[in-house]
C-alpha cells in the first residue's frame, strides 16, 4: 500500500503567471484548471497560479478570465518531484461578439507568447537577466552578471559602467530599496557584496518614467532576490577554485584570527577602549612617559609577516524555501531562507607603477572572506500581498602589500615598503511591502516601508617604508617622523537610510482603449557618521640603530618599554563628519493607449533635496556643505507596436545626479595605492542631465531578440573626479564642469542557429552580441593651464563588446556557455594642470561554463572558467596622445597587473 507521504512525493506541480497581452498587467482571479477535472485554482494578486498534487503525465489546461477569450493549452507534460512553470497570455474578446472563444495552443506556444508580452509591453527601455541565465555563467556576485547586460561594463570588478556612464551618474536599488553608497571615498555601491545566486533577476531601466527615483543619467539598477518559491525545496552547493598565478603558490600576510575565516576581525586590530583621545596624545598637555609606553603597547604591533601556500578558493551555499497554502481560498505562505559563504586567498605580482618620479613594482595579497545571509517571507491572500524580505552580506578584505623600488623626489635609490591593509564591509537591507487590489476595475495600491545600513571598518591599515640611500647602504625604517610612509589609520563609516512609498494605480478608458493613471509619493532619510585618526609611532632618537631592525621585530616589546617611541597623530577637524540627506517626492503619471498600435507613459516627477554636511570643526558656524534643490523632471515614452512581434520606441525624460556625501567632504585621505592624496569638494553643485532615445526592438521567436538603440545626453554642471598636483603633492578631488553631452547606438541580438540547419545541434544553439558605440566630450571650467579642454567623460568607453555562445544537448542535460567581453579605452582620472588625465587600456575577457546534470536532474556539475586569456589591466598616462598605450615612446604607467586565470568546479543538489 501507498501511503500519503509517498503519494505526494510522486506528484508533480502546475505553476505560472496569467497575465493581459497588451500591458503584461496580471489578471486577477483568473480561474486555471485541469480539463476534464474539478481541479482548479483562481490566480492571485500576482497574476500566480499553482496547481499542485498532479499525477506524472500529459494535461491539457484551461485558463479563463471575465472579458477575455480562454485558452486551452495541451501536452503540458508533468513529472515527479517538479514543478512546470507555465505562463499565460490572455487576450480582450471582441466586444461586439457574444459567442465564447476559445485559442488552444501548445504548451511550447504558450511559453512563447507570455515571454513575448512581457519584453514588448515594458514602459521603458530596459535590458535585464533572469535567474536562469546567472545559472548557466561562471558569476559568482551581482558585479559578474553585470557584465552580460546590453550596454553595460563592471570598473575593478564591482563598480557598474552603464552607456559609458560610471558609477557615480547610476542608481541602484535592491527589492525595490534605494542602496547606499558602500564606498568611503567614491559614490558608487559595490556590486560584488551580493551573491548571484541569491538574485531572482536585474533589469536595467535605461530611461525614465516619473514612478522611479531620478538621480540617475546611465541606468537605474534594479535587483530583485527571490521571493515566494512555488515549491518545497533544500538545496546545497560547494566549490573550488583554482587561480593560475594564486593557488598553491607562496602568498604573504600579517597575522590571521581564526574569526578572518568567518569575514570578523573579532576585534583584535581595533582601537582598544580607553586608548587616549586626539587631545591627550597631540596635547598640551602630552603624555606622560608611562602613559606614552602603555598606549603603544595597547595597540597591535604584531608586524610578522608570514609565508604559506595559498590554497583553493572555496564557496559554500545552503538555501531553504517552503510554501503553504492556507485555508479554503489557498491563500499561499512562502519562505527562502539561504546562507553563502565564500573564501579566496589572491595573490598579485609585479604590479608596475612607473610614472612621474616613481619606479614602483609590488607584490599584493589578499585574503577575502564573504558570507551572506537572505529571510524573505510572503503572504499572498485574495488580491493582497504582503513580503518581507531582509539580505545581510559580509566582506572580509585582509590585504599584504611589498612595494619595492625608487622614488626620485627624495632622493632615495631603493625602498621597501610594506603596508598591512584590512577592510571589513557589511550590507544590511529590510523590505516591508504591500500589494493590494480593489474595486471592480482591480485599482492597485502599492506601498514599502525600507531600511538599510552600511557598515565600512578599516580599524587598523598599517604603512612602513624602508630607505636605502645607495647601493651600498643599509635599508633604514622611516619612523622619525609621521606621514605618509609611517602611519596608522584608523576609519568607521555607518550609513542609514530609512525609506517609504505609496503608489495608487487606476485603470482608465482613453479613446476607447484601457490605460492606467498612477501617483504616488516617496521619501528618503540618510545619516551617514565618518570617524578617522591618522596615528602613528615615531622613533625620538632619529640616529638610534632600532631604525636598522627589520619590521618583524622593528616595533619589539623591548624597544618599546625602553621609551624609544612616542605616540604621534596629525589631527584634522575633518577626519570626523556627519551628513544627511532627505529626499521628498511625489509624481504623477499616465500610460494611455492612444491607439491599439501606440503607447504614451508620460508625466511629471517633483523632487525635493535638501542635504548638510558637517565636520568637527569647533569653529564651523555652518555646515561645510549644503545643498537645496527643487526639481521638476518631467518624462515621455512612447511606444509603437509594429507588428506583434515588432516595437518602435521613443523617448525624452530629465533626470539628474547629486553629488555623494564624500564628494563633498573635506576630509583628506592618503592612498597609498593610488599614491595620491584624495579629498572632497564641498562647493559642488548638483547635475541636470536632458536625455532623448530611440530604439527599434523585433522579437522573432521565444528568448530570441534584435534590437537598436540611438541615446543622446546633455549634461549641465557635471560632476567629474580628477588628479593633479597640488602644493607639490598629488591629489584626487571632484570638479564641476561647464558641460558635457554623450551620445551613441546599442546593438542587441539574440538568435538560435536553427536558421543554418534544422539539425539537433543547430536547434539547441544559441549566439549573442551586443554592442555599444558612444561618444562624449566634456568642456573642462575656464582655466588656460589644464592640459586638456576637452576630452571623454570619466569611464566613458567609445565601444563595449559582449558576445556568447550557449548549447545545449543530452536532452539538457548538458550545457555550455562561452561569453566574450571587450571594452575601448577609458579616463580613470581626468587630468589637471601638471598630468594629463589616467586611461585604462582595452582588454580581452574570455569566460566559459560546462554544466552537466545528474542524480535525475537534482543534481549539477559545473566546470567554469573566467578570463582565460589573462591579459594585463593597464593604466596610463596618454602623453604621446597617439590614444594607444606606448610606453617605449613618452607614455607612463600608472599601473599594470594581471589577475590571474580562473578555474572551477562546482556542484549543487536540490532535494
Amino acid at each position: 500500500m501507498v501511503g500519503p507521504s509517498a503519494l505526494a512525493q510522486s506528484t508533480g506541480k502546475i505553476a505560472g503567471k496569467v497575465i493581459d497581452q497588451k500591458t503584461s498587467e496580471p489578471l486577477i482571479g483568473a480561474t486555471v484548471a485541469i480539463e476534464g477535472t474539478t481541479k482548479g485554482v483562481a490566480a492571485n494578486v500576482d497574476g500566480h497560479y499553482l496547481l499542485s498534487q498532479l499525477q506524472p503525465g500529459s494535461y491539457a489546461v484551461v485558463v479563463k478570465f471575465i472579458g477575455y477569450q480562454s485558452k486551452l493549452i495541451s501536452d503540458v507534460e508533468v513529472k515527479p518531484n517538479t514543478v512546470v512553470n507555465l505562463d499565460v497570455v490572455l487576450q480582450e474578446a471582441n466586444s461586439q461578439g457574444l459567442r465564447e472563444v476559445t485559442i488552444t495552443a501548445t504548451y511550447r506556444q504558450a511559453s512563447t507568447a507570455s515571454l513575448y508580452a512581457v519584453q514588448k509591453n515594458s514602459i521603458t527601455i530596459s535590458d535585464g537577466i533572469s535567474s536562469e541565465l546567472i545559472k548557466k555563467s561562471p558569476d559568482k556576485s551581482t558585479s559578474d552578471v553585470l557584465k552580460r547586460v546590453s550596454g553595460a561594463t563592471v570598473q575593478d570588478n564591482k563598480f557598474v559602467v552603464v552607456r559609458g556612464l560610471n558609477d557615480r551618474y547610476n542608481s541602484a536599488s535592491l527589492d525595490g530599496t534605494p542602496l547606499p553608497s558602500t564606498e568611503p571615498n567614491r559614490k558608487a555601491f559595490s556590486f560584488d557584496i551580493v551573491p548571484a545566486n541569491l538574485i531572482e533577476n536585474i533589469v536595467i531601466s535605461k530611461t525614465a518614467t516619473p514612478d522611479i527615483e531620478a538621480d540617475f543619467a546611465g541606468g537605474n539598477i534594479q535587483v530583485l532576490t527571490k521571493d515566494i518559491p512555488d515549491q518545497n525545496f533544500i538545496s546545497f552547493g560547494l566549490g573550488y577554485s583554482y587561480n593560475t598565478q594564486s593557488a598553491f603558490k607562496d602568498f604573504k600576510s600579517g597575522y590571521r584570527n581564526v574569526s578572518d575565516y568567518f569575514a570578523f576581525d573579532g576585534g583584535s586590530r581595533s582601537l582598544p577602549d580607553g586608548f587616549p583621545t586626539t587631545a591627550k596624545v597631540v596635547g598640551p598637555p602630552r603624555l606622560t612617559a608611562q602613559q606614552n609606553i602603555q598606549a603603544i603597547n595597547s595597540l597591535n604591533n604584531n608586524f610578522n609577516i608570514n609565508t604559506y601556500k595559498a590554497f583553493l578558493g572555496q564557496s559554500y551555499q545552503l538555501a531553504f524555501g517552503n510554501v503553504k497554502e492556507i485555508g479554503e481560498n489557498k491563500n499561499r505562505f512562502g519562505t527562502t531562507i539561504a546562507l553563502t559563504y565564500r573564501n579566496a586567498e589572491t595573490s598579485i605580482p609585479d604590479l608596475v607603477r612607473k610614472f612621474d618620479n616613481y619606479d614602483f613594482t609590488e607584490d599584493q595579497y589578499k585574503f577575502s572572506t564573504n558570507i551572506g545571509a537572505l529571510a524573505n517571507f510572503g503572504y499572498s491572500f485574495g488580491k493582497n500581498k504582503i513580503t518581507f524580505k531582509n539580505l545581510y552580506n559580509r566582506i572580509f578584505d585582509d590585504q599584504f602589500t611589498y612595494r619595492t623600488g625608487s622614488n626620485t623626489s627624495s632622493s632615495s635609490y631603493d625602498n621597501r615598503f610594506y603596508a598591512y591593509d584590512l577592510t571589513e564591509k557589511s550590507l544590511f537591507k529590510s523590505t516591508l511591502d504591500g500589494e493590494h487590489k480593489f474595486g471592480e476595475k482591480n485599482n492597485k495600491l502599492d506601498w514599502s516601508l525600507g531600511y538599510s545600513n552600511i557598515l565600512n571598518d578599516q580599524p587598523d591599515q598599517r604603512k612602513i617604508n624602508y630607505v636605502q640611500s645607495s647601493a651600498n647602504d643599509p635599508f633604514v625604517a622611516s619612523i622619525t617622523n609621521l606621514g605618509k610612509e609611517n602611519a596608522r589609520f584608523f576609519s568607521k563609516l555607518s550609513e542609514n537610510i530609512y525609506s517609504g512609498k505609496v503608489d495608487i494605480k487606476i485603470p482608465v478608458t482613453v479613446f476607447g482603449e484601457t490605460s492606467h493613471l498612477k501617483a504616488g509619493v516617496s521619501s528618503q532619510y540618510r545619516h551617514r557618521s565618518f570617524d578617522a585618526r591618522f596615528l602613528g609611532v615615531t622613533l625620538i632618537d632619529a640616529t638610534s640603530d632600532i631604525r636598522l631592525r627589520p619590521i618583524e621585530t622593528l616595533f619589539g616589546p623591548n624597544a618599546i618599554n625602553s621609551g624609544a617611541f612616542e605616540l604621534d597623530e596629525i589631527p584634522n577637524p575633518n577626519d570626523q563628519y556627519t551628513a544627511h540627506s532627505f529626499t521628498n517626492a511625489g509624481y504623477i503619471m499616465f500610460d494611455n493607449k492612444l491607439s491599439k498600435k501606440l503607447r504614451a507613459v508620460y508625466g511629471v516627477r517633483l523632487e525635493n533635496f535638501d542635504l548638510s554636511l558637517s565636520t568637527k570643526d569647533v569653529d564651523q558656524k555652518q555646515p561645510r556643505a549644503q545643498l537645496k534643490n527643487t526639481d521638476i523632471l518631467p518624462s515621455v515614452n512612447l511606444t509603437y507596436s509594429l507588428t506583434a512581434k515588432a516595437n518602435l520606441r521613443a523617448s525624452y525624460y530629465r533626470t539628474l545626479a547629486r553629488p555623494e556625501f564624500r564628494e563633498l567632504a573635506p576630509f583628506a585621505y592618503y592612498d597609498y595605492e593610488l599614491l595620491a592624496t584624495q579629498i572632497g569638494n564641498p562647493f559642488l553643485k548638483r547635475t541636470l542631465i536632458d536625455n532623448a532615445d530611440l530604439r527599434y526592438e523585433f522579437y522573432p521567436s521565444a528568448g530570441q531578440i534584435f534590437s537598436v538603440s540611438a541615446f543622446y545626453k546633455k549634461f549641465h554642471n557635471a560632476i567629474e573626479p580628477s588628479i593633479d598636483d597640488v602644493n607639490s603633492s598629488t591629489t584626487i578631488s571632484y570638479f564641476n564642469s561647464k558641460s558635457a553631452y554623450v551620445y551613441g547606438v546599442e546593438m542587441e541580438a539574440r538568435k538560435a542557429l536553427d536558421f543554418i540547419n534544422d539539425g539537433a545541434f543547430y536547434k539547441s544553439s544559441t549566439i549573442y552580441v551586443n554592442v555599444a558605440l558612444t561618444k562624449s566630450q566634456i568642456q573642462n571650467p575656464d582655466n588656460p593651464q589644464l592640459l586638456e579642454q576637452n576630452r571623454p567623460l570619466v569611464g566613458q568607453s567609445p565601444y563595449v563588446v559582449n558576445a556568447g555562445f550557449q548549447h545545449n544537448a543530452f536532452n539538457n542535460k548538458l550545457s555550455l556557455n562561452i561569453l566574450y567581453n571587450r571594452l575601448g579605452r577609458r579616463i580613470f582620472y581626468a587630468g589637471g594642470e601638471r598630468f594629463p588625465s589616467i586611461y585604462e587600456n582595452p582588454r580581452d575577457v574570455i569566460d566559459f561554463q560546462v554544466g552537466y546534470k545528474v542524480f535525475k536532474g537534482k543534481g549539477e556539475i559545473k566546470l567554469n572558467g573566467s578570463d582565460l586569456l589573462n591579459q594585463s589591466n593597464t593604466f596610463y598616462y596618454d602623453y604621446d596622445k597617439s590614444k594607444t598605450y606606448t610606453p617605449a615612446n613618452t607614455d607612463q604607467t600608472f599601473k599594470r597587473y594581471a589577475l590571474g586565470a580562473t578555474y572551477s568546479l562546482n556542484f549543487n543538489y536540490t532535494f
